[in-house]
């Protein structure tokens, strides 16, 4: 039978953590509140990105609307995994994606809408078990969304055309940017090129 010492003892360790959890969670909305203004990519466009070619040439920069679909559409678009990866910003486990230990030369599109995300050229193994790239084939072609989560600052990585969740970018990448743009293989679309 506990004692009533053990009893108070527990309710107070029990309030205290609570309270811990509640400040936390209140710190968190603030500084996540901090991101909205530079987070705000939500809008119906038009957006603009560079093409490419499919051999990964650079083709026009144009302004075109976002695609936009409602989630049963997207659904319907996409495989399991990738439409709970790009929709709802879930996350691949490591080492399980296809692309990741691909390393033939090609382009990498977003699985949502097909726009160009990175080049083969840029890709390097991180040993994370994700696809990995030092840079994005165009900076306008994705966009980075900040969010605060248990004190750390997450910089998420979507698609400048349809919004997909396609991973996260790490300060801690090779030279010459120093960034590991940690990708899912479920957002990607991988053209190989065609070697001759």
């Amino acid at each position: 039978m506990p004692t009533s010492e053990s009893t108070r003892r527990a309710f107070i360790f029990g309030a205290a953590t609570i309270g811990a959890s509640a400040l936390l969670l209140g710190v968190q909305r603030v500084l996540n509140s901090g991101f909205a203004d530079e987070n705000a990519n939500t809008d119906a466009g038009p957006v603009k990105i560079q093409k490419f070619a499919d051999d990964g040439s650079a083709l026009e920069i144009v302004n075109v609307p976002k695609v936009r679909k409602n989630l049963e559409a997207w659904k319907k678009q996409l495989p399991p995994l990738s439409y709970e990866v790009t929709r709802h910003a879930d996350t691949e486990w490591a080492f399980s994606g296809a692309l990741d230990k691909e390393y033939r030369p090609g382009l990498y599109r977003c699985i949502d809408c097909e726009n160009a995300l990175f080049s083969s050229a840029a890709k390097f193994d991180s040993g994370t078990g994700w696809p990995s790239f030092w840079s994005p084939i165009a900076p306008g072609n994705l966009y980075e969304k900040r969010s605060i989560t248990f004190g750390s600052v997450l910089r998420e990585v979507k698609c400048t055309l349809c919004d997909a969740h396609l991973g996260h970018v790490f300060p801690d990448g090779p030279k010459p940017t120093g960034l590991r743009y940690c990708m899912n293989s479920a957002a990607l679309h991988f053209f190989p090129r065609a070697s001759g």
